[in-house]
């Protein structure tokens, strides 16, 4: 375990470990107990009752926050001819083909946060796949990264976009904002992400949904939040 610092220490006597707090006392108590000297990002993490190893429970999905991130977000597009120009008159900060893939296989280079393709070169991207897959930047089509809109798909990134999906544990980490945001902005994406979330349920899931919830700054503890109080649980 690594050694907590004082200010962790305060900040978690303001917490009860074992209460499931409603979802805005517990953004409060996260905004009350962060005491990092940078402006921390507030993060979601849902353990979902669902088995991600079966292809019918899997939960995947992106959203565009109401208040964005608080990020400024790098993008990757993997594009030739009219849709590279699309691309770069759209915002993206890189834009390429198989010098891009050259680049990443070659030097390591991941200056990057979010990788979009077309369609016609997932044969590219699809070499990059124990590299980017590892790292949660392979382009998806159920995340709107794999397309020919390229134009909407930037805007939505840098808007705010965030993808969502299982970890090995069945759970989801997901940023909805900085600590910045304040109580109302972030309770706004969290709503948002957690809306989401439920409406993602595979059929195949059985039994409770959503087994936990909790909040937390980067620096900050966590806190439990109801899942009953939550979204629609259907």
């Amino acid at each position: 375990m690594p050694k907590r610092g004082k200010g962790y220490k305060e900040a978690v006597k303001l917490i009860d470990r074992q209460t499931l707090y409603e979802p805005t006392d517990a953004l409060g108590l996260v905004l009350k107990s962060a005491r990092a000297k940078f402006d921390e990002t507030v993060e979601v993490h849902v353990k979902l009752g669902v088995d991600g190893r079966h292809a019918d429970q899997q939960v995947r999905g992106a959203i565009v926050l109401p208040h964005g991130t608080g990020k400024s977000v790098r993008v990757l597009v993997f594009a030739k001819g009219p849709k590279e120009t699309e691309a770069k008159e759209a915002g993206a900060d890189y834009v390429g083909a198989e010098d891009m893939a050259q680049r990443i296989q070659s030097e390591g280079w991941f200056d990057f946060d979010v990788v979009v393709a077309t369609p016609d070169m997932m044969s590219v991207v699809g070499r990059l796949g124990k590299t980017l897959g590892p790292k949660g930047l392979m382009p998806n089509p159920k995340s709107g990264t794999v397309t020919n809109d390229i134009a909407k798909a930037l805007e939505e990134i840098k808007a705010g976009k965030v993808e969502y999906r299982l970890d090995k544990s069945n759970i989801i980490h997901t940023p909805i904002g900085k600590v910045s945001f304040g109580e109302d902005k972030l309770a706004d994406n969290f709503s948002a992400l957690l809306d989401a979330i439920v409406k993602a349920k595979p059929s195949a899931a059985k039994g409770q949904y959503l087994k936990s919830v909790t909040v937390a700054s980067t620096m900050g503890p966590g806190v439990k939040v109801n899942p009953a109080r939550v979204g629609a649980q259907n």
